[in-house]
């Protein structure tokens, strides 16, 4: 991952509704959620839940894909990865009894 693209995600995710947006996506992989579903668990009106879907999707976080009448939303995984891995790949100098409580909390739990 180069520093712009880093820099777009880490811009899409410093408003509150679009870190709840991501955050409500990563808890529904691998289904997604339509836009009109994410809008109403966040309580947010629809025409503004489809900008920060907008600039979610621009930042390249969040994927689309049309069923029938409805857009589903997914967090875009390898992105999340890409990017965390991208803030910590130069973690500690290397050290590994430095990195080890960090790779420990990045254990997945599912």
């Amino acid at each position: 991952m180069e520093n712009d693209s880093a820099i777009a995600a880490l811009g899409a995710l410093a408003q509150g509704t679009r870190l709840d947006v991501f955050r409500l996506l990563v808890r529904h992989e691998p289904d997604g959620l339509a836009a009109g579903e994410i809008a109403r668990q966040l309580d947010v009106p629809q025409n503004t839940m489809s900008a920060h879907l907008g600039i979610l999707a621009r930042a390249g976080i969040v994927r689309s894909e049309r069923h029938s009448r409805s857009i589903i939303y997914r967090a875009d995984l390898d992105r999340l990865r890409a990017l965390t891995l991208f803030l910590i790949k130069d973690c500690c100098e290397g050290s590994p009894a430095l990195c080890t409580p960090l790779l420990a909390e990045l254990t997945p739990c599912c």
